[in-house]
């Protein structure tokens, strides 16, 4: 790249994020790896705020509560609002009473999603359900898996709150919702319908929160084929970051084309400083 094409290339870069009215993050690779903030991540949040810009918290990891993100991320030193965090379970909250209101659901998740689906009126059950719901079950049993694909051979609904193959821990990566479904389809022949990014719901969702439009909207995250594919395919923009699960090789082969590449967020907080 020449000295010109590289200066056109930052330029673009700082337009496109001066451009940007909404920020959705990710968490996992993106603002957190594993417990720890990513360097640069509290500058980011710190010169948006300043330039007054808004953000919203989207994480497809359904195995928390959003006040459980909310406590993190305080500790973390950037406090947020319930208003300022959506997650898929969220999403999958909001599919179920719409779609199917009323329904008995079976769901393979951790304590913390089963209490936010309790709360919402969303009916759980353990005998024959109209609906089997995975999510990211970090308390995931052989007897879930079981009956979960009997209730699915039985004419039982699959959904599932995101794709996520895995997840970025420190020190590499863990078993997401997406391999459990994967499992799932195996033994029972049926593939889900996932919520959560990069789907519809997902963003027709974030947008009647914010009202912000998708195209001044940009989705910030590590993985091409949630974050960024959520931004690119709903006529919005995706920024890729390089401090999870994807590299500048994954990109280069993907059919998901970020609109721009960063380091990190602290990389984006430069650009928006210079």
């Amino acid at each position: 790249m020449t000295r010109q094409e590289g200066k056109r290339l930052r330029d673009r870069k700082k337009a496109l994020l001066e451009d940007t009215r909404l920020f959705v993050l990710d968490m996992d690779g993106t603002f957190f790896m594993g417990q720890r903030v990513i360097d640069g991540a509290l500058d980011f949040m710190e010169i948006i705020e300043k330039r007054g810009q808004e953000f919203l918290f989207f994480t497809n990891n359904s195995s928390k509560a959003p006040e459980d993100y909310i406590e993190k991320l305080t500790r973390a030193g950037c406090p947020i609002s319930r208003d300022q965090i959506m997650t898929s379970g969220d999403v999958a909250i909001r599919y179920l009473h719409r779609t199917y209101p009323g329904a008995s659901v079976y769901l393979l998740g951790t304590p913390q999603l089963e209490k936010s689906m309790e709360e919402a009126g969303i009916r759980l059950t353990k005998d024959k359900a109209d609906i089997v719901l995975a999510g990211f079950d970090m308390t995931l049993s052989y007897e879930k898996l079981e009956r979960g694909c009997t209730f699915i051979r039985n004419g039982a609904v699959f959904l599932a709150t995101h794709p996520d193959i895995n997840c970025p821990v420190e020190g590499g990566f863990i078993p997401d919702c997406g391999a459990i479904c994967a499992a799932m389809s195996l033994s029972c022949g049926k593939e889900p319908r996932y919520l959560g990014k990069p789907y519809e719901e997902t963003v027709q969702m974030i947008f009647d929160k914010t009202k912000i439009p998708i195209a001044k909207t940009a989705f910030v995250g590590d993985r091409l084929y949630t974050d960024i594919a959520t931004g690119v395919r709903h006529g919005g923009r995706g920024f890729l970051v390089l401090t999870g699960e994807a590299t500048l090789e994954d990109a280069a082969a993907s059919d998901v084309k970020p609109d721009a590449i960063f380091d990190s967020l602290g990389e984006m907080a430069s650009y928006l400083k210079s």
